[in-house]
């Protein structure tokens, strides 16, 4: 009797996407050592301007999503897309989660520069709106999945989604509204998904 075993060759999205983060994060952190001028010119070419010099830079509406430039934020960014990301992909499929993301990043990011007249910022980066997106999704078709909060705490979901918002909202220098909009749209997203499953089961 003979046996073999499959192994997909298919590349796992969200670990190409971690990936580029990580690629990304190393690469300006060596910058700094060979030039802290040439780090921050690497920054700016990636990361996301002002309304009044977006459309000199228009690649950055994508860009700034896959940069960090501290630990902390890319280390809470990525340890989350692992978890949640890895659940939806597994939930709705490889190509709506990628459509998520994607979205939900640059919807993120358009909000910001739509709402940039009521304050000002020199660049923003970082896939926190992306995230959020996805998280709005598991939200809509899993409100009451069980998340360990800082690996401690058990609570439902959405209540940390929620948490994580409105904390998020009041710290100075992050961009909520690019969280804003990467959550509605995972909400939107999620509620069209859900309906979609109830239908198919």
């Amino acid at each position: 009797m003979r046996y073999s075993t499959y192994q997909s060759n298919k590349l796992n999205p969200v670990l190409v996407i971690i990936g580029i983060n990580l690629l990304l994060f190393v690469l300006i952190f060596i910058t700094k050592y060979i030039s802290l001028q040439l780090a921050n010119i690497f920054a700016l070419f990636l990361g996301l301007p002002p309304p009044e010099f977006f459309w000199g830079q228009p690649w950055t509406l994508v860009t700034s999503m896959f940069l960090h430039v501290q630990f902390w934020h890319i280390f809470g960014n990525m340890v989350t897309l692992f978890f949640f990301g890895t659940y939806l992909s597994r939930l709705v499929g490889d190509r709506k989660f990628l459509i998520v993301y994607l979205a939900g990043g640059i919807l993120g990011n358009i909000l910001l520069l739509l709402l940039a007249g009521f304050f000002h910022f020199n660049i923003a980066y970082g896939a926190s709106g992306a995230v959020f997106a996805v998280a709005g999704v598991l939200v809509m078709m899993r409100p009451k999945l069980k998340v360990l909060l800082y690996f401690i705490i058990p609570m439902p979901l959405w209540v940390v989604v929620l948490v994580f918002f409105v904390i998020f909202s009041f710290l100075p220098g992050i961009a909520w509204q690019a969280h804003l909009g990467g959550l509605v749209l995972g909400l939107i997203a999620g509620y069209f998904y859900r309906k979609k499953e109830r239908h198919f089961y």
